[in-house]
């Protein structure tokens, strides 16, 4: 029998990845929408400052220094980001296979409108028990109310509970501290693997390998 209860992920750059960087789909949104180049770095900051729930125009809107309509960017980056979106190979085999085991949720940060139109343009609406997209809460990942959140939306106990995601400090820290197991996910470039984490499997490897990785902790 399992050790756990339930699997958690996070979406981006855990089960789906873009097919270029983010500032090319930021200079592809710009320019879409007509308006000025905006830095990543600059977009960034300004993510972490402003409350973006439904859509990411706040953050548009403390960055842009011209008349463009914040939400007009905003709807130019989302698409850019859902066309050059592409799912890590096997992921619907992964969670129809652990689905017949585990409770499978997704716990993932960003605004509403944005993380649905990801779900919807891989079409994975309805590959999980439970999705929270922390756009909807107070406060997102490291938050260990982000985890709190999908934990009672799948109906079990965090100690029961593996998150896997790749973002060392947000995912794997963050969970632990909630009182999750964690496996982070590693790719070239990528962040080392953190210290909180009770296992750590290569992206490419994820769908292969998950499985015996949960029966090992």
């Amino acid at each position: 029998m399992p050790s756990f209860d339930a699997v958690v992920f996070d979406l981006d750059y855990t089960l789906a990845v873009t097919d270029r960087d983010r500032q090319a789909l930021l200079d592809d949104a710009t320019e879409r929408a007509d308006t000025h180049a905006i830095e990543r770095a600059d977009y960034l900051d300004a993510h972490g400052e402003v409350a973006a729930t439904e859509t990411r125009a706040p953050i548009f809107e403390r960055l842009l220094t011209d008349d463009t309509d914040p939400e007009a960017v905003a709807t130019a980056y989302r698409l850019a980001i859902e066309d050059a979106l592409e799912p890590v190979a096997g992921v619907p085999d992964l969670l129809a296979a652990l689905r017949e085991s585990y409770r499978a949720g997704l716990l993932t940060d960003g605004p509403l409108v944005a993380q649905r139109g990801k779900l919807g343009t891989l079409g994975w609406a309805d590959l999980f028990d439970a999705v929270v997209i922390t756009g909807s809460l107070p406060t997102g990942k490291p938050d260990e109310r982000a985890f709190a959140a999908i934990c009672e939306e799948l109906s079990v106990d965090p100690a029961a509970t593996v998150y896997v995601g790749d973002r060392p400090e947000v995912d794997v820290q963050g969970a632990a501290d909630a009182g999750l197991a964690t496996v982070q996910v590693l790719y070239p470039d990528g962040p080392e693997p953190h210290p909180a984490a009770d296992a750590a499997v290569d992206r490419e490897e994820l769908v292969a390998r998950l499985p015996a990785i949960l029966d090992s902790l």
